[in-house]
């Protein structure tokens, strides 16, 4: 019997492996990090404005603003806070602010970068809501009278 555990105790080679198993579990601890982080960091993006010739009609006093970034997420701000909304969160709270008043105007602060699509998506998410005044923000052309 002795000889038999000699011969596996031989056979036996050392291991001259790095073991990446504790690299692979930082590597996704970080990944999650960066995950949740992200979304976070594009709450206070600035959007650029298409330019436009148009006059302006006037800005109501306390506006709801829809802001369109080129990635698709949207934001909405009422009261002067702007917060990163998912489209069933956009429809549901605008729900609320037209059920709270009815002739409200909601204004669309599309980035010059965000396709035409979804701009057009997010005026679809509005009239879901119920809403049919809709606004879109745009600065005035360069150079324009």
């Amino acid at each position: 019997m002795s000889s038999i555990s000699l011969r596996r105790a031989k056979r036996r080679k050392l291991k001259n492996e790095i073991n990446v198993v504790p690299y692979i579990d930082v590597m996704l601890v970080l990944l999650i990090i960066f995950m949740v982080t992200t979304p976070l960091m594009n709450l206070g993006t600035d959007i650029n404005l298409p330019d436009s010739r148009a006059k302006s009609l006037g800005t109501p006093k306390d506006p709801v603003v829809v802001s369109v970034y080129p990635d698709g997420q949207l934001a909405l701000m009422v009261e002067q806070q702007n917060t990163s909304v998912t489209r069933e969160d956009l429809v549901a709270r605008l729900r609320g602010i037209h059920t709270q008043n009815p002739e409200a105007t909601i204004l669309i602060n599309g980035d010059g970068a965000a396709s035409y699509q979804r701009i057009m998506n997010a005026i679809d998410l509005i009239n879901e809501a119920g809403i049919s005044k809709v606004s879109l923000i745009s600065r005035p052309q360069e150079g324009a009278n």
